[in-house]
């Protein structure tokens, strides 16, 4: 078997990390991969949701350091280790259109987190716990936690578990805003496939898009995001999946979409 496993079923797209004797702690092979199948759910229309989850009843661990220290490298390899590999994933999700949804159980440390921080919801089983542990071996988060984590529980919050290291339990990372629902271990994985079905149960193009104000969002100011959201309002009203969405909801019945 991979170590990362890649696979489409009902339009939704699920990578699965596969080191459970690791806690799934991914590898630079694993990190190539992982950006290269999210590269190739962006770009297949038959996929609409993605899932990203872990085997073993772990999410990530982080890095397999193992894996990062077989060379003795100069600072500006160190960097170059971190732009040109590492945040390949990071900068990958941060280009895909489609929703990404984590099924978070077991740990997710470091930058594991940060990579489930990177999707667009999380999901965590009662068994998750969470944690931005660079501080405990003297690093600093390497895969976007200290811009990622303020924006998900706030300023003095992420704060307080970046300086600590401390895990979080999955219902304190409910209350923290840092998971969207907590479930029970075994009811996880439907849970998100269920929640990913009824998105894909939505016209493609419009779920893109509004993705798509919203992070755009984040970075403008309110004309700005109004001129923007005008402009893919004009393109939306064009496809057929919106006249579709119409005449579906008139007639009280499902629509069929095709993503165009």
């Amino acid at each position: 078997m991979a170590d990362l496993e890649y696979s489409v079923k009902d339009h939704i797209a699920t990578i699965l990390l596969n080191r459970p004797h690791r806690r799934n702690a991914f590898t630079l092979a694993m990190v190539d991969a992982w950006a290269d199948c999210l590269r190739r759910a962006e770009d297949d229309p038959q996929v609409r949701v993605i899932v990203v989850t872990g085997a073993g009843g772990a999410f990530c661990s982080g890095v397999d350091l193992s894996d990062f220290k077989g060379e003795r490298r100069d600072p500006l390899g160190e960097k170059e280790l971190l732009t040109r590999r590492v945040h390949r994933v990071a900068l990958t999700l941060e280009d895909v259109s489609k929703p990404v949804l984590a099924a978070v159980d077991g740990p997710a440390v470091g930058a594991g987190m940060d990579m489930a921080l990177l999707c667009d919801m999380r999901f965590a089983s009662r068994a998750a716990r969470f944690s931005e542990g660079y501080i405990r071996v003297g690093l600093l988060p390497g895969d976007g936690g200290c811009w990622l984590l303020p924006r998900a529980v706030g300023t003095s919050t992420a704060l307080r578990l970046l300086w600590t290291g401390d895990f979080v339990a999955a219902e304190e990372a409910l209350r923290i805003g840092l998971v969207e629902e907590v479930f029970e271990v075994d009811e996880l994985l439907d849970a998100v496939y269920a929640f990913a079905g009824r998105l894909v149960e939505r016209p493609p193009a419009a779920i893109q898009l509004i993705k798509r104000a919203v992070r755009q969002g984040a970075r403008h100011d309110l004309r700005t995001a109004l001129d923007l959201i005008s402009s893919h309002q004009a393109v939306i009203t064009s496809t057929r999946d919106s006249a579709e969405a119409y005449t579906a909801f008139r007639e009280k019945r499902p629509g069929l979409f095709t993503g165009r």
